[in-house]
């Protein structure tokens, strides 16, 4: 019924699309407000860990808190600070490869692109290594609310589970990093409250949560995607395989081919017109990365992967103050991933004969 709505916009095109992820002043990002706050607050009451938490996520807020949040956490993610873990991702992508080897067939969504991101956040992170099988379910009951998939009740009571689940086993994480911090995220964000940068430890513990989230789907999401596309495009897994200096822009074409998210919504603070429309305050607007990504008045050939496509400025991670925070880690382990597996697998197919995606509209997620 969303989608259907009348008052939803979709851009398509790359200068809409990168325009409006540019507009943080007009277009909001606060899921808590507006249009999407009004159908939030029929439900809120009912489901208050699962809303009281994913209110405080700073990537669905608008500034101020926005910007002192994100401040926060951004040193942990420049590519500066993520660049010291390549060697630690190039030891699980080699052991993750060599696990595959004489497998005949194996199901690399839940056998190495699970396993990658969610091993690396979760060392990143500090998170104990026992709670991974556990934060990959809870990030899956998460993923239902925040991607819009499943029936409503249903996913919203799923997701309240997960969320006190999580919240339930990150706490004593915390508790134990302000009384002994180590050289992890976690810590940084314990350090911050202490200094009064961050509001309470439920900010603390809220945007933890959200770290597990976007570190482990989305990256899991590019690794399976990108794996598919080069089996449509053997030539190019050749090319890479050749030349593994092209693993950086390898990685930055799996992200505008099949890059993980499609779509990221917003909606209105002020009239706007975009192009000859006439955009009213509430609207929402869906910012459709998928089809900007293979704007044809962007990208020559779009349907094609090129390896060596450069440059190449698609909007997978969005763009303006709101690009995705992750970005430096996704690239660092799709660029170990995609670069061992072409060195060591000469060919590889993609067996399934149909493949299944999840069904909603944010997330290009497969299901095995």
């Amino acid at each position: 019924s969303d989608v259907c709505s009348s008052d939803l916009w979709v851009l398509t095109s790359y200068a809409d699309v990168a325009a409006g992820f540019r507009d943080h002043q007009r277009l909001s990002s606060d899921r808590f407000a507006g249009p999407f706050g009004q159908q939030l607050s029929a439900v809120s009451s009912d489901y208050q860990a699962l809303f009281g938490f994913l209110s405080k996520f700073f990537v669905w807020k608008d500034q101020p808190y926005h910007t002192r949040v994100r401040a926060l956490v951004n040193r942990a993610f420049t590519p500066r600070s993520v660049e010291v873990l390549r060697p630690r991702v190039r030891a699980l992508v080699t052991e993750l490869t060599e696990s595959l080897r004489g497998a005949g067939e194996t199901d690399f969504l839940a056998g190495f692109a699970f396993t990658l991101p969610v091993v690396v956040i979760g060392d990143y992170l500090g998170v104990p290594a026992e709670g991974r099988q556990d934060l990959r379910r809870w990030a899956e009951d998460l993923g239902a609310v925040i991607f819009v998939s499943g029936n409503d009740a249903d996913r919203l009571r799923k997701g309240e589970q997960a969320m006190e689940q999580l919240a339930a086993f990150l706490r004593p994480v915390i508790a134990a990093r302000r009384a002994e911090p180590r050289e992890d995220l976690l810590s940084g964000m314990v350090a911050a409250q202490e200094r009064g940068d961050f509001l309470s430890e439920d900010e603390v513990l809220a945007n933890a949560i959200l770290m597990v989230f976007a570190g482990h789907e989305t990256t899991m999401n590019l690794l399976a995607n990108g794996m598919v596309a080069f089996g449509r495009f053997p030539d190019q897994w050749d090319r890479l395989r050749a030349d593994p200096a092209l693993a950086a822009t390898a990685t930055e074409e799996i992200l505008r081919y099949d890059g993980p998210i499609r779509a990221m919504a917003r909606w209105a603070r002020e009239p706007l017109r975009i192009r000859d429309r006439e955009i009213a305050v509430g609207d929402r607007v869906l910012l459709a990365q998928y089809a900007a990504n293979h704007d044809p008045a962007q990208f020559a050939d779009p349907e094609t992967v090129d390896v060596s496509r450069w440059p190449n400025r698609h909007t997978t991670f969005g763009q303006g103050i709101h690009t995705c925070l992750g970005a430096p880690l996704a690239r660092l382990e799709a660029q170990e991933a995609f670069t061992a597996l072409a060195a060591s697998f000469s060919r590889f197919e993609v067996a399934e004969d149909t493949l299944r995606y999840n069904p909603n509209i944010v997330s290009r997620s497969l299901t095995r």
